[in-house]
């Protein structure tokens, strides 16, 4: 039973890879991680620590993802408090 589980949520993990949102990725991980604990932690059985997992890595992807636009660009703020992003060649964009 316990194998089950575990890959099931594994697979939870990798579809959360996959849509490449923090939060949906961060829950996948976070469930895998949390089943895996509760496989061997007494005490704590698989699908709590699954759950566990999963709202404690949404939480953390969903920090992580809070400072980005709808074109995936994470803003920053320099000195003088003015916004900007950087491209891929290191370039800043202000607002």
């Amino acid at each position: 039973m316990r194998s089950v589980i575990i890959a099931a949520t594994m697979s939870l993990a990798l579809a959360g890879c996959a849509n490449g949102s923090h939060v949906g990725r961060g829950a996948g991980i976070g469930a895998a991680g949390g089943a895996v604990l509760g496989a061997v932690v007494p005490g704590i059985n698989p699908v709590e620590g699954a759950a566990i997992g999963a709202a404690g890595g949404a939480v953390v992807g969903a920090i992580q993802d809070g400072n980005r636009d709808r074109d995936r660009r994470r803003w920053y703020r320099d000195d003088r408090g003015n916004r900007y992003w950087v491209d891929r060649d290191g370039r800043r964009h202000y607002d």
